[in-house]
C-alpha cells in the first residue's frame, strides 16, 4: 500500500498547490491513500474553513488532520461533527468535539489515522505518548496499517515518540514547524519516520507568511498582523510503501515540489 502524507496546507496557495499537484501525484505515483494536515488551510492561513476542507477532499485528500490551530475557524465545529475524516488531536482533554483517530476502509485494506499534539514548547495538552498507546491499541484490533501525525515543535519529542511507537505504527510524520527535515528513515521495528513533512503553500515567505512584516517583527519586537505570502507555491510531503499484512514500512521518500511561476 502506498501512502502519501502532505505537510501543513497553508492558505489559498496551499489549497492551490493541492489542486495542481495532488491529482497528478496520485496518478503518477500510484497513491492508495492520502492524508493532509489542514489546520492552516483557511484563506487567512489559520484554521480549517469549510471551503478549504471541501477543496482538499475534492482534489484527492482522504483524511484531514489538524493541530494547535484547530479551533481558529468557526467552520471546524460543524465539519468535525459531520465528517469523521476530519480529525483533531486525540490528546486534548475529554469533552472536545470530534475524534482524534479514524479507521478508513480502502480497496487495499483498512487504514487507521491518529492525530496528536506535542507538549514541549506547545500549549497544554494530555500526554501524546499515553494517548498513542490508547489509540493504537484500539485501531490495531482492526487494522495493521496506521499513520500518526504528531503536530509538535520539538524535534527531540517527535523522534522519541517515533521510537515509542516503533512497530505499532506504519508511518509517523511530524508537522507544525513548516520546514521539511531531511531525516526520513525506517526504524528497527518497521515504522517509517520523518521529523517534519514541511509546508504546502507559499514558497517565498517566512513559514508561510509575508516576509516583510515577519522581518520587522523580529527586528523591532513590535506585534504585527501577518498575512499569507504570495508568489510561488510548494508542496511538501512524504510517501511510504507499507506491507498491508504486517503494517511494516518498506520504503520512505520525501517529496518537495516548488512551482517555477509566480
Amino acid at each position: 500500500m502506498r501512502i502519501l502524507f502532505i505537510g501543513d496546507v497553508f492558505g489559498d496557495l496551499g489549497v492551490k498547490a493541492i489542486e495542481t499537484y495532488l491529482p497528478r501525484l496520485r496518478a503518477e505515483r500510484g497513491i492508495d491513500f492520502c492524508v493532509a494536515n489542514g489546520e492552516n488551510a483557511a484563506t487567512r492561513g489559520t484554521g480549517l474553513s469549510r471551503a478549504a476542507a471541501d477543496a482538499l477532499f475534492r482534489y484527492g485528500v482522504d483524511v484531514i488532520t489538524l493541530g494547535n490551530h484547530t479551533w481558529k475557524d468557526k467552520d471546524v465545529f460543524s465539519l468535525i461533527k459531520e465528517n469523521e475524516r476530519v480529525i483533531r488531536p486525540a490528546n486534548w482533554p475529554e469533552g472536545n468535539p470530534g475524534a482524534g483517530a479514524v479507521l478508513v476502509q480502502t480497496p487495499e485494506g483498512p487504514v487507521g489515522v491518529v492525530n496528536l499534539l506535542g507538549r514541549l514548547y506547545m500549549d497544554s495538552c494530555d500526554c501524546p505518548f499515553a494517548a498513542a498507546d490508547r489509540e493504537l491499541a484500539r485501531l490495531r484490533e482492526r487494522a495493521r496499517v496506521i499513520l500518526v501525525d504528531l503536530h509538535a515543535e520539538a524535534t527531540s519529542e517527535k523522534c522519541a515518540f517515533a521510537y515509542h511507537v516503533d512497530g505499532r505504527a506504519s508511518l509517523v510524520v511530524g508537522t507544525h514547524t513548516h520546514v521539511q527535515t531531511a531525516d526520513e528513515r525506517i526504524l528497527p521495528g518497521g515504522t517509517a519516520f520523518l521529523t517534519d513533512a514541511g509546508m504546502t503553500g507559499p514558497a517565498d515567505g517566512v513559514i508561510g507568511v509575508s516576509r516583510e512584516p515577519a522581518v520587522r517583527r523580529f527586528r523591532t519586537q513590535i506585534p504585527e498582523r501577518f498575512s499569507p505570502a504570495v508568489g510561488r507555491r510548494q508542496l511538501n510531503a512524504v510517501i511510504a510503501d507499507v506491507d498491508p499484512d504486517s503494517g511494516k514500512a518498506e520504503t520512505v521518500e520525501r517529496v518537495r515540489i516548488i512551482s517555477d511561476a509566480l
